[in-house]
């Protein structure tokens, strides 16, 4: 069956097919599905890791301004 026909009957383009094809060719159901998980919990981690900066961020802006307003 023609690559085309495939992604007509999956709703796919074939530039995502390609796209697909290049990245879990090779791998087995269970890497590809591994590969999965590792990029969801990256993606996880590394939400948590933005909100614990901007969480840093806003705590020294308060004690900054908490030990300007003590020393005036």
């Amino acid at each position: 069956m023609p690559t085309a026909e495939v992604c007509r009957r999956h709703g796919l383009s074939t530039a995502t097919f390609y796209k697909l094809k290049a990245r879990y060719g090779g791998m087995e159901v269970s890497e590809a599905a591994r590969l999965k998980a590792l990029e969801d919990e990256n993606a996880k981690l590394k939400r948590l890791l933005a909100d614990t900066m901007l969480d840093n961020v806003v705590l020294k802006d308060l004690l900054g301004n908490t030990l300007l307003a003590t020393r005036h």
